[in-house]
């Protein structure tokens, strides 16, 4: 009887933290880096390098500038980590960064001709779901802008819910939602546009 009661009673606090619905573990790596660990941040940057990357590639279009883009991503994070104030997610904050940033870089480079493959149609947007190396898709993401592109990026391919997008991008969730399918339209109209001139 005593031995069942003390096994009740001493679970450590961080594996009951770590089974309630709301717990952020990035938060244990920021805290073990904020007090000194810098073992953690690259634990951080191990897990996030991929997402990130992805997301800039999204916005830039183009595959060195996202990697670029990457570095400062990270190097402004790790800069400016004692400012996050853990009322969202690590997750969200290091995406509003990623986004941020991405799209700053994109509009520096508005003028030139970007390229990227894209690895997912934009689902119901298009009239038949082209293959992902098709051309009138890259044509109708360099004709958005990078907001559009931004919030295209972390639906489809980041597969982010609408809170999730809403708190990255500093909204609502209407907002979210409003941007999300305004952004829908846009590529729809383009792409569809590029499939005429195509069959004319």
């Amino acid at each position: 009887m005593s031995d069942r009661v003390e096994e009740t009673t001493v679970a450590p606090s961080a594996v009951d933290k770590a089974r309630l619905p709301g717990f952020d573990e990035d938060l244990v790596l920021v805290e073990r880096f904020l007090s000194g660990d810098e073992n953690a941040f690259e634990m951080i940057y191990s897990r996030y390098h991929d997402k990130v990357h992805a997301i800039a590639r999204g916005i830039l279009l183009d595959s060195d500038e996202a990697s670029d883009a990457v570095q400062e991503i990270f190097t402004l994070v790790l800069r400016h980590l004692h400012r996050f104030d853990r009322r969202s997610r690590f997750s969200t904050w290091l995406f509003r960064v990623a986004v941020n940033r991405s799209i700053q870089e994109a509009r520096k480079a508005r003028h030139k001709h970007k390229h990227v493959e894209l690895v997912e149609a934009m689902e119901t947007s298009v009239p038949d779901p082209p293959e992902p190396d098709d051309a009138k898709i890259h044509v109708a993401m360099e004709k958005l802008s990078p907001s559009d592109r931004a919030i295209l990026v972390l639906f489809y391919w980041e597969e982010l819910s609408l809170q999730e997008i809403a708190d990255s991008l500093g909204c609502n969730v209407n907002a979210a939602k409003t941007r999300l399918y305004r952004a829908r339209e846009r590529f729809r109209v383009i792409y569809e546009e590029a499939e005429d001139a195509a069959a004319a």
